[in-house]
């Protein structure tokens, strides 16, 4: 088989909206129902840790009733056609997990997953599909009261910034789908990936497009519509 481009692929919040996970930055989004500084930040879990786990409880309840959608579908059907010919990853901003249960397996998760813990004394991570409360016992050091949820929250580090970068640094095509370019560090992505010196094509599938300036080719469609049309278009 002839060998492929190297392909880096960002998602965000616009993809799972399709399968009707609620976003953030919405009219209706979560942070309409909440503060921001009451559920994700370090401070907000020591000073009020019932809140938060109740936030991320009803988000992680709600993927019981979600499944991946055709966007979804297609990025791990371009992932299984891309094997052994080039590089492949998918990073994702996402917190839920619809992208494995597509099938997609080289997979980044930049701010942790929901159903996962993080125990704040030993480190253990560790699945978890159900409600969790501060009397939750670590199943690594035995101590209750010590695990959050798994993901990065603000005045944090996003996860494997070591692995994207290097990826980004050998890509030959970055597409962003789905993502406001509003947060920081994946808000940079295309552009390390624009300047990596491999005349990366780099494209953007959003219904309202972000930054022109740091992407090459457009699609102004929701992720359903226009993934496919990005992924014919690679071909």
């Amino acid at each position: 088989m002839a060998p492929m481009p190297n392909l880096v692929i960002l998602t965000g919040a616009g993809i799972s909206a399709e399968s009707g996970i609620a976003t953030f930055r919405d009219a209706n989004g979560l942070w309409e129902t909440y503060r921001i500084e009451e559920v994700a930040s370090p401070i907000a879990f020591r000073r009020d840790p019932e809140t938060v786990h109740r936030f991320y409880n009803l988000r992680r309840a709600q993927l019981h009733q979600v499944t991946p959608n055709p966007a979804h579908l297609a990025l791990a059907e371009l992932e299984r056609d891309w094997a052994g010919r080039g590089d492949f990853l998918l990073i994702t901003q996402n917190v839920d997990d619809l992208h494995e249960r597509a099938g997609s397996e080289r997979l980044l998760h930049l701010h942790g997953e929901i159903r996962k813990t993080r125990c704040t004394s030993c480190g253990a991570v560790a699945p978890h599909l159900v409600d969790l409360g501060v009397d939750a016992v670590c199943g690594g050091c035995g101590r209750a009261g010590v695990l959050r949820p798994d993901i990065v929250w603000f005045g944090e580090t996003p996860y494997r910034m070591d692995e994207a970068c290097a990826a980004l640094a050998r890509a030959d095509i970055f597409a962003a789908i789905g993502t406001s370019g509003a947060v920081y560090p994946a808000a940079g992505f295309a552009d390390a990936a624009r300047h990596n010196g491999r005349a990366c094509r780099t494209w953007e599938i959003n219904p309202v497009p972000t930054r022109a300036a740091a992407f090459g080719r457009v699609i102004a469609e929701t992720a359903v519509a226009g993934v496919p049309a990005f992924i014919a278009a690679i071909r």
